[in-house]
């Protein structure tokens, strides 16, 4: 007796109608084996609480709360058993969160870089100033 992967038997089931064989053999009946395969596919991610990071804390072009509702609409979806538009909302919602992960990223770097410059460029000026002002007093 055949086992399917599950470990369960095979179900032997003849098919309907008639066969034709080769010429000269009777008409027979053919057997065909139906299996079960247990596909066990991991559930939908909805990516919620990366979409909760990146609404509360990078919010470029509002992306953080597009992938905020794209999430809860896979979650909905993972509810009700539509697995497939789980899955594509799942999706959506991790390109909208990587977009808004990666522009706010960018958007700190710039900022940072930007503070570095701006007071780098404070301190030489204030040096130079006060330079300026302690040559020129005491010469005349």
């Amino acid at each position: 007796m055949a086992m399917n992967p599950a470990g369960h038997p095979a179900e032997a089931v003849p098919m309907q109608g008639r066969y034709d064989g080769l010429p000269g053999q009777p008409g027979a009946a053919t057997v065909v084996q139906y299996t079960t395969v247990n596909i066990t596919s991991e559930p939908p991610q909805d990516h919620i609480i990366w979409s909760l990071c990146c609404f509360v804390y990078s919010n470029p072009c509002c992306l953080g709360l597009a992938a905020l509702i794209f999430s809860i609409k896979a979650r909905d979806r993972k509810v009700a058993g539509d697995l497939n538009g789980a899955r594509h909302y799942g999706s959506t919602a991790r390109c909208l969160n990587i977009w808004a992960t990666v522009l706010g990223s960018i958007m700190i770097l710039i900022s940072f870089i930007v503070i570095i410059v701006m007071s780098v460029q404070a301190h030489n000026a204030v040096n130079r100033y006060s330079s300026y002002n302690y040559n020129t007093r005491w010469r005349k």
